[in-house]
């Protein structure tokens, strides 16, 4: 009788205990809230440079006080080199971006109203087109879809406008941000090893908790060079080709490109592809054919070379899962939703092998080799 209640009292003790500890994690989540963006791509930018900082430090002697200053300096170089050389860079894109977008549109709303008859042969010869291609299948109203344009440039322009307002007076904020992404930086490169061993006290198997940080490492470097890296590419190529061939607003279709080349099937096609039948019309044949010659070779047909190269069946997933996973990361989580949608997914079809590993229920791989 005894040993029952002791049972029944130990039981009671272990539930009360696991809801406080749920409830102090929960606490600590919504304390660390505000930080949550800077604390991700710290942890991600780390991750990406950390082979090199290992490589640096891999020989250096750091006993003594002069060691540990050495070893300070060292983490302290490599977290304001990560904000100069990657964290700066994209400011300057994101502005760059804005800037032209703005002139892009700006332009292009000034030229309907000077040039209407221009802008009606254009669309007319548009529409003919299509005409043609589908067999009569597809018919637009050239006024309408005129007037349709304008109204969506001239809407757009004044919420652009508004929003690069707000960024100008946001600058402070982004310092302070970068401030605090250097300073996690700082000590990721300093006291990494220590701050992965406060993970090891999860209650799951030690061997399990490492193959999980495993893989969040090696998932994190393989969904920068298979896709990102493999992105900035394709978007700096693209820029060359299209300021070769006098596109107006380079820039910003370069940045479209980068985005559209995560979308299956189509990828960068969706930018260079309405470029291309606009420099055919308006430039002429030879041009617009060299124009989609030269962009499909060397922005859609590089993807087919670059990501099986820098990823080498690392992320085994399914284009469509990595797509829609990148996507509802977006819509979910925000720029952040680029690296979290991915993770979670991957992470996600991790535990559930190891469950299935570790309770020994016949299952398939979870992994794709298309």
């Amino acid at each position: 009788m005894e040993e029952k209640q002791s049972k029944r009292s130990y039981s009671i003790q272990s539930a009360v205990f696991a809801l406080l500890l749920v409830l102090l994690f929960l606490f600590v989540c919504k304390l660390f809230s505000p930080f949550w963006s800077i604390l991700l791509w710290s942890i991600v930018l780390y991750i990406i440079v950390s082979p090199l900082h290992n490589m640096v430090i891999k020989k250096i002697n750091f006993k003594g006080i002069k060691g540990v200053i050495l070893k300070n300096i060292i983490a302290m170089a490599f977290a304001l080199g990560v904000a100069v050389v990657i964290l700066l860079p994209i400011l300057l894109v994101a502005t760059q971006f804005v800037t032209q977008i703005i002139t892009l549109l700006r332009g292009l709303r000034d030229y309907m109203i000077l040039n209407p008859n221009s802008v009606y042969e254009i669309f007319k010869k548009v529409s003919d087109l299509i005409f043609e291609a589908t067999g009569g299948q597809i018919t637009w109203d050239v006024n309408d879809v005129q007037d349709k344009i304008y109204a969506f440039l001239s809407l757009n322009l004044q919420s652009l406008i508004r929003h690069s307002s707000d960024l100008a007076k946001n600058i402070g904020a982004f310092i302070v941000g970068l401030a605090f992404m250097v300073f996690c930086l700082y000590f990721f490169f300093l006291d990494a090893k220590y701050l992965i061993t406060l993970f090891t006290n999860i209650p799951i198997k030690k061997e399990y908790l490492y193959s999980l940080i495993n893989k969040f490492n090696t998932s994190t470097k393989n969904l920068f060079l298979g896709y990102i890296l493999v992105g900035i590419v394709q978007a700096f190529l693209s820029f060359i080709i299209y300021t070769i061939f006098n596109v107006k607003g380079a820039f910003v279709f370069a940045c479209l490109t980068f985005i559209c080349v995560y979308i299956p099937l189509l990828g960068g096609a969706i930018v260079w592809l309405p470029l291309g039948i606009a420099c055919f019309l308006k430039d002429g044949p030879v041009t617009g054919t060299a124009f989609l010659v030269v962009s499909a070779i060397f922005i859609s047909l590089l993807d087919n070379i670059l990501r099986p190269y820098f990823l080498q069946d690392r992320i085994k997933l399914h284009p469509l899962i990595i797509f829609l996973s990148i996507i509802g990361g977006i819509v979910n989580f925000g720029f952040n939703g680029i690296v979290i949608g991915p993770l979670v997914v991957i992470l996600f079809l991790t535990v559930l092998e190891i469950f299935l590993t570790e309770h020994e229920i016949e299952h398939t791989q979870t992994s794709f080799n298309g």
